[in-house]
């Protein structure tokens, strides 16, 4: 008999008469989960890609338009300070590429004047280098000036002190490459390869609507099945959505700028303020949900009742987001997402009635408030959209003791 050489956690021990295999159940169900997540971050890789490809080709363009600019009509033999500016214009967080490009001119300036005016005093050297560094980040800290004056300030009085020696006249072609390079980048930007700014705040928002619409459906099937781990889980991958919304938030005011400065993109500035105006209430109805699956989870280990209205209400306000995100998209009114959001609130008024327990109530005020952030993100005033709520919950006729009117059935869940 061959010798099995496999190390001892490897080696398949052989399963008696009458006894499950639990170990090929455990491997399948974590290669199945390994198969799904490496699926998800394929798709997310795609994204990502798609997401930046206009960058991307601006960033060329305007490198590449930089150079020709900088060393044909200036005459620079070697524009290498141009293109980097362009680029580092462009690579700014979106919506603040005009900023930056002032901060750009700005820092340059202060690294070319401190520089130039200490190498000539003292001289070239390593501890030259040194103190012209220092004075450089000391002094544009004491005016004020951002982080990103403060790294070209420092960067541009490197390049002096160090190829003052070799390269004449070194302060002037800096300067002027600086401003080429970010006017360029401006110029792409606004004029000559525009973004749609609808296309990337769509691109933006899809994953954390998505986010906040997919946990919330694992909530409510977790309290169908009462599954405190399940619903622990969506709360954890909820709390981790600070790098969709700054996505989102970022995406928004680049996309504010375009229309600002971009004639191509005037007529898109009406839509772009119902997106502005819509970022702060999902970023409420994030953090509204997110108490909402906390105390469901509190819910399922306290043992209080679950009336089956309630993971319905919170599956509608799950569809709700995810309508909202594709009217949106498709630049229609949001119609079906503040239905959705109406229904959410009725079935949890019904829960209300069947009666539930002190984590339950927390829970259908939770729907109502993420219900209301909802209609506000969709173009509803704050004030008519607390009236709706009020309205579909009934609470009217609770307060009076009447019987609630008959309400219309909320459509299938899915």
């Amino acid at each position: 008999m061959a010798r099995d050489r496999r190390l001892s956690f490897l080696r398949r021990a052989p399963i008696r008469e009458g006894l499950v295999d639990v170990d090929a159940a455990r491997v399948g169900e974590a290669m199945d989960e390994l198969r799904n997540r490496g699926k998800a971050t394929w798709h997310d890789r795609l994204h990502r890609v798609r997401t930046v490809t206009g960058l991307a080709v601006q960033a060329g363009l305007a490198a590449a338009l930089s150079y020709l600019f900088s060393h044909r009509v200036l005459g620079n033999p070697q524009p290498v300070f141009a293109p980097i500016s362009a680029v580092g214009t462009l690579a700014a967080s979106v919506g603040q590429r005009t900023r930056r490009t002032v901060e750009l001119i700005a820092g340059v300036a202060i690294g070319v004047l401190l520089g130039d005016g200490l190498v000539y005093v003292l001289g070239t050297g390593a501890w030259q280098l040194g103190l012209v560094v220092t004075a450089a980040i000391v002094l544009s800290i004491f005016a004020g000036a951002s982080v990103s004056v403060v790294i070209q300030a420092a960067a541009t009085a490197v390049l002096i002190v160090t190829l003052s020696p070799s390269t004449k006249n070194l302060e002037v072609p800096r300067f002027i490459d600086a401003a080429v390079g970010g006017g360029i980048a401006l110029l792409v930007t606004s004029i000559l390869l525009p973004l749609n700014p609808l296309r990337v705040i769509n691109r933006a928002a899809r994953p954390a609507l998505d986010l906040l619409a997919d946990q919330l459906d694992a909530c409510a099937e977790a309290l169908r099945r009462r599954d405190r781990d399940a619903t622990q889980r969506a709360l954890f991958r909820l709390r981790e959505n600070k790098g969709e919304l700054a996505a989102l938030d970022e995406a928004i005011e680049g996309a504010k700028e375009t229309a600002t400065i971009s004639p191509a993109r005037w007529h898109r500035r009406g839509e772009l303020t119902h997106y502005a105006d819509a970022a702060e209430p999902i970023d409420r109805a994030m953090r509204n949900s997110g108490t909402l699956i906390r105390r469901s989870v509190t819910l399922i280990e306290d043992e209080e009742p679950i009336p089956e209205p309630m993971p319905d209400a919170i599956a509608h306000l799950a569809e709700s987001v995810r309508l909202l995100r594709h009217e949106f998209a498709a630049g229609q009114e949001p119609e079906k997402a503040r239905e959705r959001s109406l229904r959410a609130v009725s079935e949890a008024g019904r829960a209300y009635v069947d009666g539930v327990g002190f984590s339950g109530s927390v829970v259908i005020a939770q729907v109502r408030t993420a219900a209301s952030d909802l209609l506000v993100a969709s173009g509803i005033d704050q004030e008519e959209a607390n009236r709706l709520i009020r309205q579909s919950f009934g609470e009217r006729e609770r307060r009076t003791g009447g019987q609630p009117e008959p309400r219309p059935t909320a459509p299938p869940v899915g």
